[in-house]
């Protein structure tokens, strides 16, 4: 009984030794380093088993591995015995079971954890949380898109978890978050110490074109283009490179949104403090062109000093031409102020002003009645225009074309680029317009014709033509046309045929008209002022003495 009694307990504490000693397949285990040899690390895990370890799996994230023989570690169990009869164990699935426990802890109290990159993969990198990997997106390494992400490899640094799934096995984390909730508190700290109006220094990080962004030290503020200096400055790369160490001054800081507005002409003394006293109206000032718009051309007078001549004060005669055709950039000019604006910061400059008025020039020159000569520039409905002296235009009305032909006949005889001859009719300075007449060349004939003849005159004409209707007769270049009605008082000598073309016929004158520029004639009228004039001298027709009788006695006192 004894003896059965003993194997029973033998068997039971044999038993017992096996449920104990035995450790589980996939399970995490506790062992101790019994060596370290040849890259590996022999681990005794119980009940005379042993399991090699790779030493790098006993680094921790961006360290070298630390392993002892006597140190006790804890290691997973994936077989109890292999081929070659040894445990196969491994320390990193250990660490990772590990890991998510402890992973797990941090992310419910938002805790940071310490880790490091040890690979990239489609769409950002994987990081090494101590025995669990992590996936960080690209747009969660840093708070501006880097180029290169070498020198963040394999450095142990803190992480953000953003979100995990341990049934999935999926890890998200950020170093963003890190580093913005760290430059908030140094931006606090350092916007904390500046105030509006103080001087500052600071590099420029980077260049735009409204601008540049410099960084005061932990934080940026924004250097406008317009800030830089007093002077105009169209790119901000025409006085800053990026690093460059510069002076500024705070002008504005946004509590709010903790931007920061600087300014480096604010340290400079403002030009338009003297810009009334220096540049007074009227007076004229050479500048250089900085800039060309649609609108006008912007003139440097100083440093800071800018003014602009409008496209309307540039030309007196190039009414309807871009700035650019009359000055180009960099070009010297002479300007005269005609307008400060002191509130605005704006000075009216005017470049037509430095030259004199062409239309005066020529009003002086040419005086009414003056020939000139110049090229048809321009043909319309109304008449032709003329180039003259000065780059300005003379207008020959229809009116003032022809003597003797309708306007808009005589504008048929004209074409562009004919150099004609005119007279100066008129010059209207304000208006700036000149009238000239090229029918006044020759003088006014009608006028010259007509000088000494008077209503009622009688004038000696020549015949020219023989016509159905009457005649047509010249005095002096003038021609008029007598009706048949006209032709005698006696209406059956009203015949146009008992004249001969080159007979000179006495005619009485019915009418001047100046503005048709006609004469108006007649020989019946003649004849009854003669008749007339013969019966006042001679007597009447009550005294007894017949017509006949009257005009006879006239007649014998003229031929004696």
């Amino acid at each position: 009984m004894a003896q059965n009694a003993s194997m029973e307990e033998f068997e039971a504490l044999l038993k017992e030794s096996f449920e104990i000693d035995t450790p589980q397949e996939n399970s995490v285990v506790k062992g101790k380093v019994i060596a370290v040899e040849a890259g590996f690390a022999i681990v005794d895990v119980g009940y005379k088993m042993e399991g090699r370890v790779e030493l790098k799996e006993f680094a921790d994230p961006g360290e070298a591995p630390e392993v002892a023989v006597g140190d006790e570690v804890e290691v997973f169990l994936r077989q109890v015995e292999n081929s070659k009869g040894e445990a196969v164990v491994s320390r990193e699935m250990a660490r990772r079971e590990e890991a998510w426990d402890r992973l797990e802890k941090a992310h419910s109290s938002d805790e940071r954890v310490d880790g490091a990159i040890f690979g990239r993969v489609k769409g950002g990198f994987t990081v090494d949380l101590g025995g669990a990997v992590a996936f960080l997106p690209g747009s969660q390494v840093d708070v501006r898109p880097i180029r290169d992400a070498g020198p963040l490899m394999g450095m142990k640094q803190p992480f953000q978890i953003l979100k995990m799934d341990r049934r999935r096995g999926n890890i998200v984390v950020s170093r963003r978050s890190i580093l913005e909730e760290s430059r908030a508190e140094q931006r606090a700290e350092v916007i904390g110490n500046l105030a509006e109006g103080m001087d500052a220094e600071g590099i420029v990080k980077n260049i735009t074109e409204y601008g540049a962004f410099v960084d005061l030290g932990g934080v940026d503020g924004l250097l406008h283009v317009t800030d830089m200096a007093w002077r105009r400055i169209n790119h901000p790369s025409e006085i800053l490179t990026i690093g460059q160490s510069i002076k500024v001054q705070v002008i504005k800081i946004n509590k709010d949104t903790h931007r920061i507005s600087l300014g480096m002409k604010q340290l400079e003394e403002d030009p338009w403090s003297i810009v009334e006293a220096k540049y007074p109206l009227e007076s004229t000032h050479k500048g250089v062109v900085t800039n060309i718009t649609d609108y006008g051309a912007f003139v440097e007078l100083e440093a800071g000093v800018e003014g602009l001549v409008h496209v309307s004060e540039m030309s007196w005669t190039k009414k309807n031409v871009h700035p650019g055709k009359i000055v180009s950039t960099s070009q010297e000019v002479e300007v005269m102020v005609l307008e400060i604006d002191d509130a605005k910061r704006r000075v009216s400059l005017g470049l037509k002003q430095t030259m004199r008025n062409p239309w005066e020039v020529f009003a002086e020159a040419h005086p009414e009645g003056t020939e000139v000569e110049g090229e048809v520039k321009n043909i319309t409905e109304f008449g032709l225009f003329i180039g003259l002296q000065g780059d300005i235009d003379g207008m020959v009305h229809l009116s003032d074309i022809s003597w003797d032909e309708r306007g808009e006949d005589a504008l048929q005889n004209f074409n562009k680029s004919d150099v004609v001859k005119a007279v100066v009719s008129e010059v209207d300075v304000e208006k700036e317009r000149i009238s000239l007449s090229i029918k006044a060349l020759g003088g006014d004939k009608f006028a010259e014709a007509t000088g000494n003849v008077k209503r009622g005159s009688v004038i000696t004409v020549e015949i020219k033509s023989i016509e159905e209707g009457g005649i047509e007769v010249e005095y002096e270049g003038m021609k008029s046309f007598i009706r048949k009605s006209d032709l005698s008082r006696d209406r059956a000598e009203q015949r146009a045929e008992r004249f001969s073309i080159g007979d000179k016929v006495d005619v009485r004158v019915t009418n001047i008209d100046n503005k048709t520029r006609k004469l108006g004639v007649s020989i019946k009228a003649r004849e009854i002022a003669e008749e007339k004039e013969a019966v006042q001298q001679y007597g009447s027709s009550d005294s007894g003495a017949s017509l006949g009788d009257i005009l006879g006695a006239a007649l014998k006192t003229d031929d004696k």
